[in-house]
């Protein structure tokens, strides 16, 4: 978390969390969800505006982290803004270094090591790491199926709400008692 955030986490201990603003979809990008987009309809099937200026990324995406309940949240300074996910918090790009060690690195840039896989009743592949669990980008299967051929990855079968409920995940979180 950027020290800037955790000053003002300090500051102003007491802002009200934010829900329904922010989304992730099964690709790992950033959509900013305001009231029109809102009201037009339900995440994925409204998106919203895709979040596309750089910084504004890196940032949310340096100050992205999850809570007991199992709900995905971006810390904007004192307020935390709580994300609605199309499929998993985690999207993975692959690349020849799974082939080689194992290693996958997430939509915000953290690499790390493949630990399970499952296919979903959808044939989604996911993929477990100590992160958590995460999708596979849709641009990165030739990889993932070339994983499969020499071993590294051996899917097992898995309905998506089993994984959701193993790796507790809360795909539309909402405010406690709301």
């Amino acid at each position: 978390m950027d020290p800037i955030v955790e000053a003002a986490l300090k500051k102003w201990p007491h802002v009200p969390h934010c829900y329904g603003w922010l989304a992730l979809d099964a690709r790992g990008d950033w959509y900013m969800r305001d009231e029109r987009i809102q009201a037009a309809g339900p995440f994925p099937k409204v998106k919203g505006s895709r979040v596309t200026h750089e910084k504004l990324r890196e940032f949310i995406q340096r100050n992205y982290a999850h809570d007991e309940r199992g709900c995905w949240f971006f810390q904007n300074g004192p307020q935390r803004v709580y994300l609605q996910l199309e499929a998993a918090p985690w999207i993975w790009r692959l690349d020849e270094q799974l082939l080689q060690d194992g290693t996958l690195r997430s939509h915000t840039g953290l690499a790390t090591v493949a630990l399970a896989s499952y296919l979903d009743e959808q044939d989604r592949l996911f993929i477990a790491s100590e992160l958590g669990l995460g999708l596979v980008h849709s641009l990165d299967m030739l990889w993932a199926a070339e994983a499969v051929q020499q071993g590294r990855l051996a899917p097992e079968s898995r309905l998506f709400t089993e994984l959701l409920s193993e790796f507790q995940i809360v795909l539309q979180p909402v405010a406690p008692g709301a």
